[in-house]
């Protein structure tokens, strides 16, 4: 069925026919107009009566409707915050680790012979290298630094050419570096070097949903983190011997965090979000908050995580 355009008055009448109650239908106008009301409507899933799903929970109201909308974007700004202090932080252990091993200039660092070998992967090798070539180019006339070396220098070091490559990129650029140098990175955080790569993949994916604004509280991604400890500390359950949280969700994030972000900045990301949560929880009366939480995958007591070694 075609989708036609409605007016704010329609919008209103729409969401009140579902069931939703509307308090001040001038307020609702004017958040609908700014927020855009399919936006806000992709929330709707969490307050949808189980019984009859064309229509809202009774005692569902516009106002909780849209603190799920405000606090989805809160989460988001945390994440991305988060995510963004991870991306700097292995775009500089990986410049620093192929600048040491193989040179700092463009001709060294991206010599497709310091990286993987396997005849499988030599056109993936290719492919990458050349959108990094892609990336430096059309981007390093566009940051001071890249400008700076290109100027007097005639090259730009990698430390300072990972500025202009998108997460995606290093992302896929982890993934063709050989085993050796994949061990020296993932050493720094601990982490098994296949592990580290589904992470940085998971870590792209949620960067560039937040910086695009998209709904997150449903959002999960193609690839799952393996089962880990903090699945089985935080006795996460399962379901065909699967665990429901945790693998592909928000909370998966969260355990990725856990795992590379400092002890200080993973206590205050979860600092964070304890304070959303508890702001949400005033603000929701019709579904308890548990449920919304289970959405984004998170297990009843993950707070718990925090305290995990």
């Amino acid at each position: 069925m075609q989708k036609t355009f409605k007016t704010l008055d329609e919008q209103v009448r729409i969401l009140e026919s579902r069931g939703l109650i509307i308090n001040d239908y001038n307020r609702t106008k004017e958040i609908l107009f700014k927020e855009n009301y399919f936006f806000i409507n992709g929330y709707r899933h969490l307050l949808i009566d189980p019984e009859n799903k064309g229509r809202f929970v009774q005692g569902a109201t516009f106002e909780e409707l849209y603190s799920i909308f405000v606090f989805d974007r809160r989460m988001r700004n945390i994440m991305f915050k988060n995510i963004l202090i991870i991306e700097n932080n292995i775009k500089s252990i990986i410049s620093y680790q192929l600048s040491k091993k193989y040179g700092y200039k463009e001709k060294d660092y991206l010599n497709p012979k310091h990286f993987r070998q396997e005849s499988f992967k030599l056109s993936q090798v290719n492919d990458i290298i050349n959108k990094m070539k892609r990336q430096i180019r059309l981007n390093g006339k566009q940051h001071r630094a890249t400008k700076h070396y290109i100027s007097n220098y005639g090259y730009i070091p990698m430390w300072v050419s990972v500025k202009v490559l998108s997460f995606g990129i290093i992302s896929e650029l982890y993934t063709i570096l050989k085993d050796e140098d994949q061990e020296e990175i993932a050493s720094f955080y601990n982490i098994d070097r296949r592990d580290l790569s589904i992470y940085l993949s998971i870590l792209s994916n949620y960067r560039n949903l937040c910086a695009h604004e998209d709904i997150l509280y449903d959002h999960q991604t193609q690839r799952s983190i393996p089962d880990n400890r903090y699945h089985q500390i935080l006795n996460i359950p399962k379901t065909d011997d699967e665990y429901i949280y945790g693998k592909n969700d928000f909370f998966a994030v969260l355990i990725i965090l856990k795992q590379m972000l400092s002890e200080d900045e993973f206590h205050d990301a979860i600092r964070e979000i304890s304070y959303e949560i508890d702001i949400l929880d005033g603000k929701i009366d019709s579904v308890d908050t548990s449920v919304i939480l289970n959405k984004i995958g998170f297990p009843n007591n993950w707070r718990d995580i925090s305290d995990i070694d």
